[in-house]
C-alpha cells in the first residue's frame, strides 16, 4: 500500500523560506517519477518540480531558481526547499508519485499525499 505524508507547510512573509517534506512508503525513488504539485484556490493543480528515477529534475517556469527538490533515498523522503517566497506561491502543496511518463501532468500520478498548506503574506 502506497502512502505519502507531507509536512512542513505554514505561513510566512514574502521573501521567507519553507521546507516541505514527504514521507513515502510503498513506493521508492527508483520506480517512478515523483514530484511536488500545488493548487491555489479556484485554480487547477499544477506541477512545481519533478524528479525522475535517475535523479533528473525539472522545474516549472515560475520557480525561477527559488525552489529545490531533493530525495533522501535512505529515508525514502522527498523534499522541497522554497526560498524567496511570493504571495502567488500561496497554495496547497501536494507530494505525488507513480508517473512513468507525461511527468508534468497531475493525471499521470496515481499516488498523492493529503497536502500541506503554504500561505505567503505580502
Amino acid at each position: 500500500q502506497v502512502r505519502l505524508v507531507e509536512s512542513g507547510g505554514g505561513s510566512v512573509q514574502a521573501g521567507g523560506s519553507l521546507r516541505l517534506s514527504c514521507a513515502m512508503s510503498g513506493v521508492t525513488y527508483y520506480e517512478y517519477y515523483m514530484g511536488w504539485f500545488r493548487q491555489a484556490p479556484g485554480k487547477g493543480r499544477e506541477a512545481v518540480a519533478v524528479i525522475n528515477q535517475s535523479g533528473t529534475v525539472t522545474y516549472a517556469d515560475f520557480v525561477q531558481g527559488r525552489f529545490t527538490i531533493s530525495q533522501d533515498k535512505a529515508e525514502n523522503t522527498l523534499s522541497l526547499k522554497m526560498y524567496s517566497l511570493l504571495p502567488e506561491d500561496t497554495a496547497m502543496y501536494y507530494c505525488a508519485a507513480g508517473a512513468t511518463d507525461y511527468f508534468f501532468l497531475p493525471r499521470s500520478y496515481p499516488y498523492w499525499g493529503q497536502g500541506t498548506q503554504v500561505t505567503v503574506a505580502s
